[in-house]
């Protein structure tokens, strides 16, 4: 059974529909990344799964559950987490205030956990005094997800976790994001960098007008000449 799966989702912003008919499915040992041009469809996609906006048509299933226009309070505590692209930290608090506030649905000892996200990240360690505000924005990356992870999510979705990064940090950003799957969290994720991010993704789908375009291994896509031309660059 997938982790989390969509089929045939139809949903927007109130007017017409973005997504029309989209179709996703991960297993938890995956890495999904979404990809296609601007206007495609691909965070409304992320915000579809985690209540942000309606859904219409279609079906949402996470853990065999359907979850189709479930708020995001009643998603964190089955195991779903989302960063967004913007505004993902609390700037006047410090970084370990922010890792603090990922947790805020637990009732148990999240100690463990904390240790955890400070061994992925080490540089939040040595800042966990430090504002978020006053932190690079690589280093702002950093405390989103390990905000999100502090909630022990079984499924991570990040909404474009490069952008605006310098390629030192896209790079950690992605390495990362590698390690926290194979400790178990299956990762769903839109992403500008295509090429970079599906030569990591098992799995990788490529949106195009709210609908699924191509679909396959990252591999499999990179190989794709039609998506290269039309979707990579060549």
């Amino acid at each position: 059974m997938p982790l989390i799966e969509l089929k045939h989702v139809v949903a927007g912003y109130g007017g017409a529909p973005i997504l029309n008919g989209v179709d996703i499915a991960i297993e938890k040992s995956d890495i999904g990344v979404i990809v296609g041009p601007n206007g495609a469809g691909k965070s409304t996609t992320l915000k579809a799964i985690f209540g942000l906006l309606k859904v219409t048509g279609g079906t949402i299933t996470f853990a065999g559950e359907d979850i189709a226009n479930s708020l995001p309070d009643k998603l964190v505590p089955r195991g779903l987490s989302f960063v967004p692209q913007e505004k993902n930290v609390f700037t006047s608090m410090t970084v370990e205030e922010n890792l603090e506030m990922g947790a805020f649905t637990r009732r148990d000892d999240f100690s463990e956990t904390m240790a955890w996200v400070y061994e992925m990240f080490p540089v939040l360690a040595e800042k966990r005094r430090q504002p978020a505000g006053e932190l690079s924005g690589g280093q702002r990356q950093m405390v989103a997800m390990g905000r999100a992870l502090m909630s022990k999510p079984s499924l991570l979705m990040l909404d474009e976790p490069s952008a605006g990064l310098s390629p030192r940090y896209v790079i950690e950003i992605f390495e990362t994001i590698v390690r926290v799957n194979q400790e178990g969290v299956g990762i769903l994720m839109v992403e500008q960098n295509a090429r970079q991010a599906l030569a990591f993704a098992s799995k990788g789908f490529v949106l195009a007008g709210g609908q699924n375009r191509f679909t396959g291994t990252g591999a499999e896509l990179i190989a794709d000449p039609e998506v290269a031309k039309s979707f990579l660059g060549g």
